[in-house]
């Protein structure tokens, strides 16, 4: 082979071809990309503040930050609005892959705020006990640890909290910002995943109940990229079709209005399976993120593992970004596939009005009761999308700004109701909420009579404009339905009213009882050490003479023996093990680390350990108590279970006692009330160190002497 032959196989400068043309620089209208512009720089200096800012401090440099973008991004849409691109000056900026408009705007504000009442409920810290000192949020302590593992609980001693969640949520809003507004397939993806790819995340970050709140993370994920998966190949298949990701050019070439046609083009505009079959899998995927049934099977799940100020701005925040993405493509780029789409979205609309209401029915925990209410909404919402009218716009744009904020409303009233174990989801707990705590009731049944579209409410102005734009557009079979899912929707909406004002607290067989953060006032206080104003359940106290075991008993804890007193020495067998030196009340057994929990009325001497527990009061009767646990136990547990055990009610009186943790020896105590010469004086030992040599010397006299007095609290005694 000749060197000239060889020397052709390779590209030189002699062979190059003509210069480049000059290549402009691209034209950015940052004032109008100027809310989301903002939103994306602050979730950027959330991750450098958790990379360079102290952690005692991250929580509120990155609320300040958080609530500060938030409240500019806003101010932002509200300047661009008043400057007419809502209007006159609306058009198309970053080079036609962002839409400045009316409908952009309203959304974009509407999420802005829903972020900012959602980063209020994100950055709770008052509702949860402190633990070891420190106030704790709704969200882990350490993502990264095992759940139970001595990771976590080392992390939940230190006081560490997840302050990445700030910036996560910054992350999703910016996504947010973008969906509704975009104006091509490929910007359209990009959002959906930027917002998508947090929500994830934060979904798998509760304090409580961990390996559920992973398992829901877990089931959002994965089909959350089977959606994302068939939206892009939908989009594959339209830029096959139209030979371009332009709303605009794909509208033409679906119309046939397309000024140029190249024969690459004339070939694929006569394929209509790749434009049906492509619309169809985009589609899908924004009625997925809608929640509309069938592609609902991730929500009841998702909402109730989830923490619940995630499930509150997800509910809110997703469904207003993925049903103006989805107006826009059906609007925009669709509307020469009306007489396709609309017969579909008619039967998507009535399986999801009927299945997300009657489904609802037979639902017994709160979060999956408001998960099948928000697919029913979702339903009532694409009524007024299948009106293809301005009407039917403006219509579910009302819609989705009133249900938006009664969304996080509701949530955030479940973040108050609590008990034991956290956040009292189960609708048995609410029964007498209303006796109990009034105004939270008062205001939870105000969502709940929105969500039911009762007059005077912003649900039903919704409701009758969403269902009078689809009867105006031809829709009316559709609106009838959608009325007989609401009359179906209204019964359990109106079921949990009953529940809460007009039902007694039912007995269950863990004895608890469901209160709010701000049930009894100060009883729910602490006025010792510990963690000041850390709120606590408040335990039974004797009300008068011999009302110890009388108030006990009135609990459900039942005595088997005759009274004992100090001079008895009957050796009556403790349940579960051991010996007693006195009459005893039966062991309690609960669920958890507590095995059983013994009570007398006279001190208690235990033969495993060699130590006495409890006291003796003023007047000469004491009730004592005898505590076995688990060694894998933590104290917040052993809280847990004292709670479990004794329940949240209380005496309406001056002699109530509540129960906390002392810090310093990590054991749990149950303080006692003052006045009227009776206490009830209950004491456990760390369960997750030896107990302290001091430990053995609390005995009757200690306990009774060794408190100091507070107001009307007796206080832990001084360390």
């Amino acid at each position: 082979m000749s060197a000239t032959a060889v020397h052709s196989l390779w590209t030189t400068a002699a062979t190059a071809a003509e210069p480049i043309a000059k290549i402009d620089a691209p034209k950015i209208e940052y004032g109008q990309l100027a809310p989301t512009l903002i939103i994306v720089g602050a979730a950027i200096v959330g991750i450098l503040v958790e990379a360079f800012v102290p952690r005692r401090s991250r929580y509120y440099v990155q609320m300040f930050v958080s609530a500060v973008a938030l409240t500019a991004a806003f101010a932002a849409v509200v300047a661009l609005a008043a400057n007419g691109y809502a209007t006159t000056k609306a058009g198309i900026a970053a080079m036609g892959a962002i839409a400045v408009d009316g409908p952009a705007l309203f959304l974009q504000g509407t999420i802005l705020l829903a972020g900012l009442v959602g980063l209020f409920t994100f950055a709770e810290r008052r509702l949860d006990p402190a633990a070891h000192g420190n106030r704790v949020d709704s969200f882990a302590a350490q993502a990264a640890s095992v759940p139970g593992s001595d990771s976590e609980k080392n992390a939940v001693k230190a006081g560490f909290t997840t302050t990445e969640v700030f910036p996560l949520l910054l992350f999703a809003v910016a996504g947010m910002l973008v969906f509704p507004a975009a104006n091509d397939l490929l910007t359209l993806f990009v959002a959906l995943e930027v917002f998508s790819l947090p929500l994830y995340l934060l979904c798998a970050l509760a304090r409580r109940k961990r390996l559920m709140s992973q398992e829901a993370a877990v089931k959002y994920f994965l089909l959350g990229a089977f959606a994302s998966a068939f939206t892009l190949f939908g989009i594959a298949l339209l830029y096959g079709y139209a030979g371009s990701m332009s709303y605009a050019t794909i509208a033409q070439v679906v119309d046939g209005t397309v000024q140029s046609v190249t024969p690459a083009l004339a070939q694929t505009m006569g394929n209509d399976a790749l434009l049906l079959v492509g619309a169809a899998l985009v589609v899908m995927g924004l009625l997925f993120k809608v929640g509309a049934v069938p592609f609902h099977m991730w929500t009841p799940d998702v909402y109730q593992g989830a923490p619940t100020p995630v499930t509150g701005f997800m509910a809110a925040a997703t469904k207003v970004a993925a049903f103006g993405a989805l107006l826009r493509v059906l609007y925009v780029v669709l509307p020469g596939l009306r007489w396709d789409w609309r017969p579909v979205m008619w039967a998507v609309a009535i399986v999801t009005m009927l299945g997300g209401a009657i489904v609802a029915i037979t639902q017994t925990d709160i979060k999956r009761l408001l998960a099948y209410s928000s697919i029913a909404h979702a339903g009532f919402i694409l009524a007024g999308v299948i009106a293809t009218t301005p009407d039917g716009i403006s219509s579910v744009l009302f819609y989705l700004a009133a249900y938006s904020f009664v969304t996080i409303g509701a949530f955030a009233v479940v973040t108050l109701v609590r008990d034991a174990g956290g956040e009292a989801t189960h609708l048995s707990k609410w029964a007498g909420l209303g006796r109990r705590s009034p105004l939270v009731a008062a205001v939870f049944a105000v969502f709940l009579l929105a969500f039911a579209g009762i007059p005077l409410t912003s649900g039903f102005a919704g409701k009758f404009a969403v269902f009078k734009a689809a009867a105006e557009g031809g829709a009316v079979p559709l609106v009838v339905i959608g009325v007989i899912s609401s009359a179906i929707a209204a019964f359990f909406y109106i079921r949990v009213i009953v529940l809460m004002f007009f039902s007694e607290p039912g007995p269950r067989p863990d004895g608890r009882g469901a209160v709010t953060a701000d049930d009894g006032g100060d009883r729910h206080r602490r006025g010792g050490h510990g963690g000041a104003g850390r709120r606590a359940p408040v335990l039974p106290g004797p009300r008068r003479s011999g009302g110890g075991l009388r108030a006990l008993t009135r609990h459900g804890v039942h005595r088997t023996g005759g009274p004992a007193s100090l001079g008895d020495a009957g050796p009556p067998a403790v349940p579960g093990g051991g010996r007693a030196a006195c009459g005893q009340l039966p062991g309690v057994s609960v669920r958890g680390p507590i095995v059983e929990s013994v009570l007398g009325e006279c001190p208690m001497r235990s033969p495993r350990r060699g130590r006495t527990y409890g006291g003796q009061d003023d007047g000469g009767t004491a009730v004592i108590g005898e505590t076995r646990t688990t060694d894998t136990a933590t104290d917040g547990e052993a809280l847990a279970a004292l709670r479990r055990v004794f329940g949240y009610e209380a005496f309406r009186g001056e002699q109530e006692a509540v129960i906390d943790h002392v810090v310093a020896g990590g054991d749990a105590v149950v303080l006692m009330p003052t006045g009227g010469g009776k206490s009830l004086c209950y004491q456990i030992p760390s369960l997750v160190r030896p107990a302290p040599a001091s430990w053995s010397r609390r005995s009757s006299r200690s306990c009774r002497t060794r408190w100091t007095r507070c107001g009307r609290w007796a206080c832990a005694p001084g360390s």
